[in-house]
C-alpha cells in the first residue's frame, strides 16, 4: 500500500460501513488502554491507605503499566506476521480485562503492582495492532480520515482520565477504576470477534523471532521510559536514579540499531527511514509527543495547587481541552486530504505556540471562562497536529511495512512523551520549591509555560521540514506524470 498524492478528490469520499465498524472496535482497545495511563493517577493517596503501602511503593501500580505498555510494543510487528493482528488483537483484550478485573480484586499492593503489569501487557498491544488492522482496513485514500478516528481516543483519554478517576473514586470506590474496563473489554472482544477481517499469516513470512533485537528494543524502550519516569520525583534530569537508566536505554536502543541494519530478519525494519517522508513523519511525531503529552500535566497541577480543586472539579475543568481536542481531530482528517499531513501538522503547531501565550501570563486569579477559551484552542492545535503526521508517515509505505510501521511510530510518540513530560515536570519541581505563596505559585506555572513554548516550537521545525519533502514528492509526480503523457518524438 503506498499513497502517492494526499490532495482531495474530486468528490468528497465516504469511508465504507465496514471501515466504520472495525473503526469502532479499534478505539474502543485504544481508549482502555491510553485511558488506563491517567485514570489511576488520582487514586494514589487512597490506594497507599487501602493496601498499607508507602506512596513511593504505589507509584509502582503507574510505573509497572507504562514500562510493560513499553515492553511489549516491539514485538508486535513480528506478531502480527507470525499469529495475525485478529488474533493478536483478541488476546490482547483478553489480557488487558483480565488483567483490569484483576487489578479489582488485589489486596496487597505487590498483586496490585503484579496484575497492573499483566494489564499493561494487554494494552501495549491494543494501540499498535489497532493501528496496523485499521490502517490496512481503510486503504489509500481513507487514511486521513480513518487516522483523525484513531487520534481521539490519544487526545481525549489523558483529558478524560483525571475526570473519569475522580467521579469513581467518590462514588464506588478505586475497585471500579479497573472494573469499568471489564464490560467495555467483553464489548469490544464480542465485537472484534464479529468485525474484525481475517488475516492469513505463518511462520514463514514472519521469520525466526529475533530474540537479541526484541532484549535490545524492549530493554532500551523500557530504560529509557523508566529513567524519565523518575525525573519528577528525583527533581532533575541529571540524578542518577534518572540519568543512569536513561543512558543504558540509550545503549541498548543504539545496540539494536546497529544490530537491526545487519541481521537477516531484524525485529523491526529500520530500512523504513530511508524514505525522506517516513522519517520526517517520525521525526515530527516524536516532537509532537514531547509538545502535547508534557504540557498535559501542568493544568491539572495548576487547579489542584494553586486553585486548591479536588479532583473531580479539576477534571471538569479540563473539559474544554477535550472539545477543542475533538474539534481539531474532526477537521483533521479533511485537512490532511486538502493540505497534505505536513501542512496540516504545521497548522495544528502554529495554534499551539500561539494558543500556548495566555498561559505564560496565568496568574492565581486568572477567570475560568479565559483558561477554559485558551484550552479550546489548544486543544484544537492538537488535534490538528498529531495524527495528521502519522498519516503521512503511513501514506508512504507499502501495505507489508505496515506492521513494523506502526509499532515504531508508537515507540517514538510515547518516548517523545515521557521525555516532554520529565522536561516539564522538572521545570516545574524547581520552581514550586521557591514558591511559599499562592502568587508565587501560579508564576512558576507561568514561568514553565515559556517551555511548553520552546517544546512546542521545536516541535514545529520538523513539521517545516516534512512539508517540504512532500512538496518535492509532488513535485517529482507531477512531473513524472507529464513525462509519461508527453508523446514520443519521432526521430528526424
Amino acid at each position: 500500500m503506498t499513497v502517492t498524492d494526499t490532495t482531495l478528490p474530486s468528490e468528497p469520499l465516504r469511508i465504507e460501513p465496514h471501515v466504520k465498524r472495525i473503526a469502532i472496535v479499534v478505539i474502543m482497545g485504544l481508549i482502555m488502554s491510553v485511558l488506563d495511563t491517567t485514570i489511576v493517577n488520582v487514586a494514589l493517596d487512597d490506594l497507599s491507605h487501602d493496601l498499607n503501602a508507602s506512596l513511593e511503593s504505589i507509584q509502582w501500580v503507574i510505573t509497572g503499566y507504562l514500562l510493560s505498555l513499553a515492553a511489549v510494543i516491539p514485538i508486535t510487528g513480528w506478531a502480527v506476521r507470525r499469529y495475525s493482528a485478529r488474533r493478536l488483537y483478541l488476546i490482547a483484550l483478553v489480557v488487558f480485562t483480565a488483567g483490569s478485573a484483576l487489578c479489582a480484586l488485589a489486596s496487597t499492593s505487590n498483586e496490585l503492582i503484579a496484575c497492573r503489569v499483566l494489564q499493561g501487557i494487554g494494552g501495549g498491544m491494543l494501540t499498535p495492532i489497532g493501528q496496523i488492522i485499521l490502517v490496512k482496513a481503510a486503504g489509500p485514500r481513507n487514511l486521513p480520515k480513518v487516522m483523525s478516528f484513531i487520534g481521539v481516543p490519544i487526545v481525549l483519554a489523558p483529558v478524560i482520565g483525571p475526570t473519569l478517576g475522580g467521579l469513581l473514586l467518590q462514588t464506588a470506590g478505586w475497585q471500579w477504576i479497573f472494573l469499568i474496563n471489564v464490560p467495555v473489554g467483553i464489548a469490544a472482544f464480542a465485537l472484534a470477534l464479529r468485525l474484525l477481517p481475517h488475516d492469513v499469516a505463518g511462520s514463514a513470512e514472519a521469520g525466526r523471532l529475533d530474540v537479541l533485537g526484541l532484549v535490545l528494543a524492549a530493554g532500551g524502550t523500557v530504560g529509557l521510559t523508566y529513567g524519565l519516569s523518575k525525573s519528577a520525583s528525583a527533581g532533575s534530569l541529571t540524578a542518577p536514579s534518572v540519568l543512569i537508566p536513561v543512558i543504558l536505554g540509550l545503549v541498548l536502543i543504539s545496540l539494536f540499531v546497529v544490530h537491526a541494519r545487519r541481521a537477516a530478519h531484524p525485529l523491526l525494519d529500520l530500512k523504513l527511514f530511508s524514505n525522506p517522508a517516513f522519517s520526517a513523519a517520525s521525526l515530527v511525531t516524536f516532537c509532537l509527543g514531547g509538545a502535547l503529552f508534557g504540557a498535559m500535566i501542568l493544568m491539572p497541577l495548576y487547579f489542584q495547587v494553586v486553585r486548591g480543586q479536588d479532583a473531580l472539579v479539576t477534571g471538569l475543568l479540563l473539559i474544554p481541552q477535550g472539545v477543542g481536542g475533538g474539534l481539531g481531530m474532526a477537521l483533521s482528517g479533511r485537512l490532511t486530504e486538502r493540505l497534505g499531513g505536513g501542512r496540516t501538522a504545521m497548522i495544528g503547531c502554529l495554534i499551539l505556540v500561539v494558543a500556548t501565550i495566555p498561559f505564560t501570563m496565568i496568574g492565581a486569579a486568572t477567570p475560568y471562562v479565559v483558561i477554559g477559551a485558551a484550552m479550546v484552542v489548544r486543544g484544537i492545535g492538537i488535534g490538528l497536529s498529531i495524527m495528521p503526521s502519522m498519516t503521512a508517515a503511513f501514506s508512504v509505505l507499502r501495505r507489508e511495512q505496515i506492521n513494523d510501521a506502526s509499532p515504531t511510530l508508537t515507540v517514538l510518540m510515547r518516548v517523545g512523551g515521557s521525555l516532554g513530560t520529565a522536561i516539564i515536570a522538572v521545570v516545574l519541581q524547581g520552581h514550586l520549591s521557591h514558591a511559599h505563596t499562592q502568587v508565587a505559585q501560579a508564576a512558576s506555572f507561568a514561568h514553565t509555560y515559556w517551555w511548553v513554548m520552546a517544546v512546542s516550537l521545536i516541535a514545529l521545525v520538523p513539521t517545516l521540514l516534512l512539508v517540504r519533502v512532500e512538496r518535492r514528492a509532488r513535485a517529482n509526480r507531477q512531473s513524472a506524470s507529464v513525462l509519461a503523457a508527453a508523446p514520443l518524438l519521432e526521430p528526424a
